[in-house]
């Protein structure tokens, strides 16, 4: 196995972790917790650290894992949605992180994209949910739960997942511009 595969796969174990981790921290105060959505933050990691197949699979695995190990979110209708939503997440990140240059307003630019892209698609699961079962799901409930509600957590993530990704790029733990320009060979 080559040592970048072992690499992304215990980073991708730590992201899972994390995902786990995390709303324990938030979690004494639901209403906060839920705001924050601390289990996103491993999952945009994973997509940036490890590239768009390990993001999709730790974002579409921590909801349901969670469920199982701790009981929440509860699996239907949140739990099943917010896999599609995560695994969204971690796979329009890396992606867009992968093909863009590795510069701040990229690293945002990633982040938003993916946001927006996860976002559309727990719209979509929500409503294929509503359409089989008796959950109601409508535009209003759409734009609140995407972005009125989440305001907290948009923000929390705009400020805190940049800072770490740009700590990582100058540590030389993930590739940046720089790295890039003065050592081609070793790209992907």
């Amino acid at each position: 196995m080559k040592k970048q595969n072992v690499k992304n796969i215990v980073n991708a174990a730590l992201c899972l972790a994390l995902c786990m981790m995390l709303p324990f921290l938030t979690g004494q105060i639901p209403q906060i917790g839920s705001a924050l959505s601390p289990m996103h933050i491993p999952v945009f990691l994973c997509g940036f650290l490890c590239g768009w197949p390990y993001g999709l699979v730790i974002g579409f695995l921590a909801p349901l894992l969670r469920f199982m190990l701790f009981g929440m979110p509860p699996v239907f209708p949140t739990g099943i949605a917010m896999s599609f939503e995560l695994a969204a997440y971690g796979m329009v990140c890396g992606i867009l992180y992968k093909k863009l240059p590795k510069t701040i307003p990229n690293i945002y630019l990633s982040l938003i994209g993916s946001m927006l892209a996860g976002r559309i698609v727990w719209g979509g699961a929500m409503t294929v949910i509503a359409g089989v079962s008796h959950v109601q799901f409508s535009f209003q409930a759409f734009l609140a739960g995407a972005f009125l509600n989440a305001v907290p957590g948009i923000i929390c993530h705009l400020v805190l997942i940049p800072i770490i990704i740009v700590a990582l790029q100058k540590a030389h733990f993930i590739e940046h511009e720089h790295y890039q320009t003065a050592h081609p060979d070793t790209l992907n």
